[in-house]
């Protein structure tokens, strides 16, 4: 992996570990010379990832939309950073910048990235392993209703192991990385979105 999309909050906590985990992050991530593609944002989770792979040496590409520019604060310091036009074009460089997503605590909106990644996954739009950090049990309630939606059958057996998550980012980016592609519903290019 070359680059991973990182998707979190672009909020502070007031429990600062979900901080220090997001600058953990960042900084395993560049030292390990994989690039970041982020929000694009300067400030909470987004913000400590971003300077904690720059502080590190690392390549940051932020992706942020026209709107998003003054309301999240954009940060300047990426190493590169692309205002899209809106949120569809935001996620769909988050695809095709990265090799593969990374995702730690955050709100709906992480959460949108998430599934969109999960979904493109099972529609064949990408063939990229689904990271899941579940830092302090975070996702506990999310993975037990992944579960549950196949076990009622809402998801494919093929698709049941699109999200890798696991508790400790080392371990988590090396299932990433011997992550093998799940059988899509179909093949369809990110052209085609």
């Amino acid at each position: 992996m070359k680059r991973v999309a990182v998707y979190c909050g672009s909020a502070t906590p007031e429990d600062l570990r979900y901080m220090e985990l997001a600058r953990e992050v960042g900084d395993t991530l560049a030292r390990r010379g994989i690039g970041v593609v982020y929000g694009g944002a300067r400030i909470g989770l987004m913000g400590a990832v971003a300077y904690a792979a720059l502080a590190a040496g690392g390549e940051v590409i932020g992706v942020i939309p026209e709107a998003l520019v003054g309301a999240e604060v954009a940060n300047p310091d990426c190493t590169e950073l692309r205002v899209v036009k809106g949120m569809h074009e935001r996620k769909l460089a988050f695809t095709q910048l990265s090799d593969g997503f990374l995702t730690l605590p955050g709100g709906v909106g992480t959460m949108d990235e998430l599934w969109e990644a999960v979904s493109w996954a099972q529609l064949g739009y990408h063939a990229k392993p689904v990271g899941l950090l579940n830092a302090f049990g975070f996702y506990d309630g999310l993975l037990a209703f992944n579960r549950h939606m196949a076990e009622v059958g809402f998801v494919r057996a093929q698709h049941r192991g699109i999200i890798i998550a696991e508790h400790e980012l080392d371990l988590l980016l090396t299932r990433m990385i011997a992550h093998e592609p799940v059988e899509a519903i179909c093949r369809i290019d990110t052209d085609d979105l």
